[in-house]
């Protein structure tokens, strides 16, 4: 099982954001591309998610599904990767101040990836895991949203 935990330094209302857009998705999830839409309203329970996995010369046509979604603090998700198995994705947002403390727990299901599941496994999730979150921060943080610009706005003096 892989968890790991990041600071960004960006409200959990604008990590949400980043987490809700679609056609961000590809960006932060290692591996991914050409993310769109399958199904449901994103990320509504029961909505879904169709894209590529590319692993060197193979392309996987891979699916995920939102099993749990409570704006803008928890994001579970489960990752269908057809003969490899299935994965859950859960993501918690804590408020840490005027940051956000992002949890992963990403571990196999069902399917091949759960019956070979082992130590080395593990350290690769471990690596990934840790690089898509790095990439969630930078989405987040390089990301201008409405509450970053009016924070940057300067107060009147009141006497």
């Amino acid at each position: 099982m892989a968890v790991r935990h990041r600071l960004i330094k960006k409200s959990p209302d604008d990590v949400w954001k980043i987490l809700s857009d679609v056609e961000r998705y590809g960006d932060w999830v290692v591996g991914t591309s050409r993310a769109e839409l399958d199904e449901g309203l994103w990320p509504e329970v029961g909505a879904a998610l169709r894209y590529e996995i590319r692993i060197g010369p193979l392309t996987l046509h891979n699916q995920t599904v939102v099993r749990r979604s409570e704006p803008p603090t928890v994001l579970e998700l489960e990752a269908n990767s057809g003969p490899l198995g299935t994965a859950r994705i859960a993501m918690e947002l804590r408020p840490w101040g005027e940051q956000t403390l992002i949890i992963l727990d990403e571990h196999p299901l069902r399917g091949a990836g759960g019956v070979l599941h082992n130590s080395l496994l593990d350290a690769v999730q471990h690596v990934r895991s840790r690089a898509m979150l790095a990439r969630l921060a930078r989405l987040c943080e390089e990301d201008e949203s409405p509450s970053r610009t009016a924070a940057r706005q300067p107060r009147p003096h009141t006497a």
